[in-house]
């Protein structure tokens, strides 16, 4: 069965915020990856160095849940705190990974088709017709979380 964890979103202080839930909580950090270790997207402007110094995706395992998060890419602007979550689930597989995005995402507005990524998942997101939002990973390599 599908796992959920929490992923929440910063407008540049990712880093330190995930910094100071590890002095709390205590574990390490499985992957952390900044926006600079992403290839580039065709038509994309160059980032800043300070864009490019923000947090792609870290995740704080706590407990049976992992913790993870990301800063804004600038092309997507500034996160509006309050709305600066998202419910992560990772599946199985990727049949499990369609059918829950699939069935959520139904009357909702999708900002990620289900795809195959660099990072290898499988992942897809999404706002449900409730406006929460939703990702779906699939780990098809061996997972960073």
């Amino acid at each position: 069965m599908a796992a959920i964890n929490p992923y929440l979103l910063f407008n540049g202080t990712c880093e330190e915020a995930f910094l100071f839930y590890k002095s709390v909580f205590g574990g390490e950090f499985p992957y952390i990856g900044k926006f600079k270790d992403a290839p580039a997207e065709e038509g994309d402007s160059p980032l800043s160095e300070e864009d490019a110094n923000r947090v792609m995706h870290v995740c704080l395992p706590i407990g049976e849940t992992t913790l993870m998060g990301s800063d804004s890419h600038p092309k997507y602007g500034d996160v509006t705190f309050g709305s600066n979550f998202s419910i992560s689930i990772n599946t199985e597989s990727t049949e499990e990974a369609d059918r829950i995005f699939n069935g959520l995402s139904a009357g909702g507005r999708v900002e990620m088709p289900m795809n195959k990524t660099f990072w290898g998942a499988y992942f897809g997101m999404f706002q449900d017709k409730f406006g929460v939002n939703w990702m779906v990973n699939f780990d098809e390599k061996e997972p960073n979380k």
